[in-house]
């Protein structure tokens, strides 16, 4: 299934059409091809919900205060920022399989095809595991509070939340690439196949920068208090905390194509070829759109 064409052709508008209980404190999600996760930051678990119709099809066990989730094409990682590492659980069942040490806070997680990399926000830096094994292959300073992880083909992009910026990785060996203004304290990153994503709490805005340098393309204005970015294919959508909303936008010009509501104190987003998904830390639900 190509999720991306699915995108492409997708050009609806977003209403909220179904609203599903999850954990106490849902916080991150992935979405696996069939299932979205989610991971419940006050319940030390993750939920596995089927996409389709937001049956529950499980809950798991993980380690303290959960936040970030990432699918590596066969399991799911979860990093725990009250135990200072991840696990790494069996997609297909939730079976653990691991769990491995990062540095202290770990809260983004992000797949480079082959790595997990994580955002270490206690000790300032990210750490590189083995997908295969979860081997440690090395950590590298970042600026100060680094909060969100992507990989846009090639690189690393990791926010800063305190030091307003971003930082460019080189996905193969962690050389710093740069270091990149963002606004007013930065968390969440979207790629979009050529620019980069960054949604800024402090401002209420996202930034728009080319990934190739980092040249800044434009600010845009969205709702109280983002936190977190995700791309569909065609549009950006944003979750503002404050507002109990997404925000949509055109991603080739930033135009704004639409406020929505969800469920209460919205954290993060994740996109599963059709449906844009949200988690609700104010009444322990998650939102399909």
């Amino acid at each position: 299934m190509n999720f991306l064409q699915i995108a492409i052709l997708h050009w609806y508008h977003a209403n909220l059409t179904a609203s599903f209980a999850a954990g106490p404190f849902p916080f991150g999600l992935a979405f696996d091809g069939a299932n979205m996760w989610v991971a419940n930051n006050n319940g030390n678990s993750v939920s596995r919900l089927r996409a389709c119709d937001g049956t529950p099809l499980g809950t798991y066990a993980v380690g303290t205060s959960p936040e970030g989730v990432a699918f590596d094409g066969a399991c799911i990682w979860v990093t725990n920022f009250g135990s200072d590492n991840v696990t790494k659980l069996r997609a297909s069942d939730g079976t653990t399989l691991g769990t491995f040490a990062t540095g202290t806070g770990p809260e983004g997680v992000a797949f480079d095809g082959v790595n997990i990399w994580v955002a270490d926000s206690s000790s300032n830096d990210v750490t590189k595991l083995r997908a295969t094994d979860g081997a440690n292959l090395g950590t590298y300073a970042v600026g100060n509070q680094p909060r969100s992880v992507a990989f846009d083909g090639s690189h690393i992009w990791v926010t800063n939340r305190l030091s307003n910026s971003v930082t460019k990785l080189r996905a193969n060996d962690g050389t710093s690439l740069g270091t990149f203004p963002a606004g007013s304290f930065p968390l969440g990153l979207a790629f979009d196949g050529a620019h980069i994503w960054v949604v800024n709490a402090n401002s209420n805005s996202v930034m728009k920068l080319r990934a190739a340098d980092g040249h800044h393309l434009g600010t845009f204005n969205v709702g109280q208090n983002p936190r977190a970015v995700a791309f569909d294919g065609v549009s950006i959508w944003v979750a503002n905390t404050a507002d109990n909303t997404v925000t949509k936008l055109r991603a080739v010009d930033g135009a704004n194509l639409g406020t929505f509501p969800t469920g209460g104190g919205p954290q993060n987003l994740a996109f599963d070829g059709a449906n844009i998904w949200v988690s609700n830390s104010v009444g322990d639900t998650i939102s399909k759109l």
